[in-house]
């Protein structure tokens, strides 16, 4: 079951994704089978990152939340707020065309 969470960096604290951004990308390395997909968000294409996307794939949200909170960005308080929920893939080309 896809679970997507959506985490919205604190303000004013770029420095903490310079940081921690190899251990981050590390971490993501070694549960990439969990991963449908993730990235940063930015305002605009040249801007700097505010915020996080992932898709996980998981049996639970309960499962997706542990694989967050054992993110390095979330061990450094780097976002001030996630969602994380149940995710229907229903339309487009990521997923072959719609559902119904």
């Amino acid at each position: 079951m896809p679970h997507l969470c959506f985490c919205i960096d604190k303000p004013g604290n770029p420095d903490i994704r310079t940081e921690f951004m190899a251990e981050h990308l590390a971490y993501i390395e070694t549960i990439l089978d969990k991963v449908a997909v993730a990235g940063p968000l930015k305002p605009a294409a040249d801007d700097d990152p505010d915020a996080s996307c992932f898709i996980y794939h998981t049996e639970s949200r309960e499962e997706a939340m542990s694989l967050l909170h054992n993110d390095p960005y979330y061990g450094a308080g780097l976002w001030s707020s996630v969602i994380c929920e149940y995710f229907l893939p229903a339309a487009g080309t990521w997923i072959g065309g719609k559902i119904w």
